[in-house]
């Protein structure tokens, strides 16, 4: 999942990114993990490793999911896994984020970001093929 926040000023300049700090919607989902399972809140000091814990879960799971679907589903490898890769943009960023309110409307952020989040599921989804071919000839 990408970052899909606006914008917002920040007091104390850590995470500033052109004068703008930005929280990632990984760390949003951290967050509300936290307080959902663990009735607690985040340490600011915590928050970008709970923020990559998401993400590099997150991964793990799809790369999961996708490569015990493409033994039984040969069509899910259409393209090398270009097709999951951009399938998981649209469910994960466009649609699932929304969902559960970590994120505004698509149409709210700027092409060059979708361009981004699209390039980069691509290019997991090409790897994540890949690495699942590896995997099947190691005996």
């Amino acid at each position: 999942v990408r970052q899909r926040s606006p914008p917002t000023r920040s007091a104390s300049g850590s995470g500033r990114r052109r004068g703008w700090s930005v929280k990632p919607t990984t760390v949003k989902a951290a967050e509300r993990l936290a307080e959902t399972v663990l009735h607690t809140d985040l340490p600011d000091e915590v928050k970008p490793v709970a923020g990559g814990a998401v993400h590099y879960g997150m991964g793990m799971f799809s790369g999961a999911i996708y490569g015990a679907i493409a033994e039984v589903l040969p069509i899910v490898r259409a393209g090398n896994g270009l097709v999951f890769g951009a399938a998981l943009w649209w469910v994960a960023d466009n649609t699932a984020v929304r969902a559960v309110g970590l994120s505004k409307r698509p149409s709210a952020y700027p092409p060059s970001t979708h361009a981004d989040a699209l390039s980069s599921h691509v290019v997991y989804g090409f790897v994540t093929e890949t690495v699942r071919r590896v995997l099947r000839l190691v005996p």
